[in-house]
């Protein structure tokens, strides 16, 4: 190993043993007391080599698994897709077909709560703050690695009319759930920004603090009010945001020129892909 600190040398081998595919993507490498031993050197300076490589979006820690290698592919999602009209009818959410097209096997964790509304949540529901709102929350993996952390806010009434209040989540999720009970969604306003995790988002998603997030918010509307808010955090390196508008035969013309994949069953339902991520 080169000079330098000992954590600092046993990172550089453990990454290049990650990137010459001696570590695949969801293996699990050694523990810190495992990881010490082979180095011989201390818990310490083995879980700060580790910690590096967190840092580096290389490896992640899950509390039943241990350290796992991170997959390098970026995921395109087409932030449109779920409001084609055409979009065939199914059991699972825009995430799950995405992922689904995409060759990845999508989980998630989900809880729900009534909370009062904060003075930001306020402001986009355009609702009085301190208002009762339900916040669902979904922390979305690919392949058991965590991807995404979405909260969605709702008015009170509005859920309760539709079910959305239920504690549990909606597999078909709570857009198709919305316009199924009368209120579908006309409108959206999207902001894309790209930001630094807080500590809070570094623990939920397994990176380190200040690894560059895609915080996109999402505000869906029809012509009487706003119905929900959506706050959907994911790796800036991992993830790719797409956007298609006009007509259906044009975005053939795009999707064919870029070689974008169709799922089966609908030329025109979403499109997605996974392209090499540089590690």
């Amino acid at each position: 190993m080169a000079d330098g600190p000992r954590y600092q040398r046993i990172a550089d081998l453990l990454r290049e043993e990650i990137r010459n595919g001696t570590w695949k993507p969801g293996d699990r490498l050694p523990s810190h007391n495992e990881l010490a031993d082979q180095m011989q050197v201390s818990i310490t300076t083995a879980r700060n080599a580790i910690q590096v490589l967190v840092a580096e979006n290389l490896l992640y820690t899950a509390t039943s698994r241990g350290t796992i290698v991170r997959s390098q592919e970026v995921l395109e999602s087409v932030v449109t897709n779920h409001i084609r009209p055409d979009r065939p009818k199914s059991a699972h959410d825009i995430f799950s077909e995405t992922a689904r097209a995409a060759g990845r096997e999508p989980s998630k964790q989900f809880s729900a709560r009534m909370e009062p509304a904060g003075a930001d949540v306020a402001h986009w529901l355009g609702i009085p703050r301190d208002s009762w709102v339900v916040a669902r929350t979904v922390l979305q993996y690919l392949d058991n690695e965590p991807w995404s952390w979405e909260v969605s806010f709702y008015p009170r009434d509005l859920a309760e009319a539709t079910g959305i209040d239920f504690p549990h989540d909606i597999p078909e999720g709570t857009t198709r759930r919305l316009a199924d009970r009368g209120h579908p969604e006309t409108a959206h306003r999207d902001t894309v920004v790209a930001r630094p995790a807080t500590a809070e988002e570094a623990a939920v998603l397994g990176v380190g603090t200040g690894t560059m997030l895609l915080d996109h918010l999402r505000i869906g509307a029809n012509e009487e009010r706003i119905t929900r808010v959506t706050r959907h955090r994911s790796i800036a390196a991992r993830n790719r945001l797409a956007y298609e508008l006009g007509d259906d035969d044009g975005t053939d013309v795009i999707r064919r020129t870029l070689g974008t994949p169709h799922p089966p069953g609908n030329s025109h339902s979403f499109g997605n892909s996974l392209v090499p991520g540089s590690p």
